[in-house]
């Protein structure tokens, strides 16, 4: 079985249309034009999940949009603001394999019965923007989306909208806000985007990785794509791995490949023969694992039973010899950069937290400081609108929980 079905395969890495539609491309675009609702049932039975870091299960979240009896227009925000640090999968994907993701945004509209495909791109990814520029333009002039627009009864429009390039502007609320050309601020919920989305219309928000998957499973079946997993996990997720290891890189590999396998067979261990410290696993908003527990399975239920997160599966790895307390301080910065402004809990405490952060990595902090610290990670959680501030405080208390003594070290009044 191959590994790579998504990225640097061979029949997928291509820009030119022709190129892609004789070789596996345009294979499940017909078979969705003829029977558009076998779709989710598909969908449904390959066990295809949201891979932006939700996991969310894809078929419920097009099934939602498809029930809807809104009558006119219907949004696909196919979402590409990929900002968070060590994460770059979508980017790689834009770049060498547009069309699969264009193929399945219009598989995916199809079955939803979306007209309007929009692409939502984070403004810093020129290259991959450009790319998929060119690639809609292509598709445009062909007589794909005519059939398309029959098969809906309505125009089908795709179109490119930068992001704000905020890390907030991804969550899939802010994103319909930036798309109506508003700061992007998280709405509350209900109503849900497949109610009332973009323009009060019902929207689907998919990440990129998510949307590649979908003519293949089409073209190949749900139980091809069941086949790819490891550990009862369906088909495949593209790891990125950065940090200390010899290797970085993204690696597209079954779902539920251990974390062992990732770093040490295929990352090829950790830089300069150190032993593994801890991983930053699914970006750094989720929970730290250590060298105990490179046996756990990368997948969201696995990961799940261990009060950890796959998240957007970028693994971001420390080795012994290195402090861990400022890549805290420095996410954490990060969050407190990103944090939107609306809701004041996230807004003072992202930053208060990572300014505390930062005195103790410096070793300028005292027990008092650490108490502060410690208080603001019990009473942050769920006091925003979205999930950054609680994706803060797991970073935080997951440190706190795995590396007292690296803290105590630095405190310049020793607690007990």
């Amino acid at each position: 079985m191959p590994l790579n079905q998504l990225l640097r395969h061979p029949d997928n890495c291509c820009a030119n249309l022709d190129a892609w539609l004789n070789g596996v491309g345009g294979k499940a675009l017909a078979i969705a034009l003829n029977d558009p609702a076998t779709l989710i049932p598909t969908i449904k039975a390959a066990g295809l999940r949201g891979l932006g870091g939700s996991g969310f299960p894809a078929y419920r979240k097009w099934q939602m949009v498809a029930a809807q009896h809104q009558f006119g227009k219907r949004y696909l925000i196919c979402n590409g603001n990929e900002d968070e640090p060590g994460t770059f999968k979508d980017r790689l994907l834009l770049e060498e394999s547009p069309h699969q993701v264009i193929e399945g945004a219009l598989i995916t509209a199809l079955a939803t019965h979306i007209n309007h495909i929009i692409f939502y791109i984070n403004p810093h990814l020129k290259r991959a923007t450009e790319i998929l520029s060119n690639a809609i333009a292509q598709w445009q002039q062909s007589d794909y989306l005519q059939q398309i627009s029959k098969a809906l009864v309505k125009e089908l429009v795709l179109k490119i909208i930068p992001s704000p390039g905020h890390y907030i502007a991804g969550e899939e609320t802010a994103a319909i806000e930036a798309v109506e050309g508003n700061f992007p601020f998280p709405r509350g919920k209900p109503p849900y985007p497949a109610v009332a989305g973009v323009h009060g219309k019902p929207t689907l928000v998919n990440n990129i990785e998510t949307l590649a998957n979908v003519s293949h499973i089409v073209r190949n079946g749900a139980a091809w794509f069941q086949s790819l997993g490891n550990g009862g996990c369906s088909g495949t997720k593209i790891y990125c791995v950065s940090g200390d290891v010899s290797t970085s890189g993204a690696y597209e590999l079954p779902m539920g490949t251990s974390l062992k396998s990732l770093i040490f067979q295929h990352a090829g261990g950790i830089s300069d023969n150190r032993k593994l410290k801890a991983v930053f696993t699914g970006g750094p908003s989720n929970s730290i694992l250590t060298a105990d527990e490179l046996s756990l399975a990368l997948d969201f239920d696995s990961l799940k039973q261990h009060n950890a997160a796959l998240g957007t599966g970028a693994m971001i790895v420390v080795a012994e010899g290195n402090p861990v307390i400022p890549h805290i301080a420095k996410y954490l910065d990060f969050f407190a950069a990103a944090s939107c402004g609306q809701c004041p809990p996230c807004t003072s405490g992202t930053r208060e937290m990572a300014q505390l952060t930062r005195k103790i990595a410096v070793g300028n902090a005292n027990k008092h400081d650490f108490d502060s610290l410690c208080s603001l990670s019990e009473l942050l959680p769920s006091s925003g609108r979205c999930h950054l501030v609680d994706g803060a405080v797991t970073l935080l208390k997951s440190s706190l929980e795995h590396f007292p003594k690296e803290y105590q070290a630095l405190i310049n009044k020793p607690f007990s």
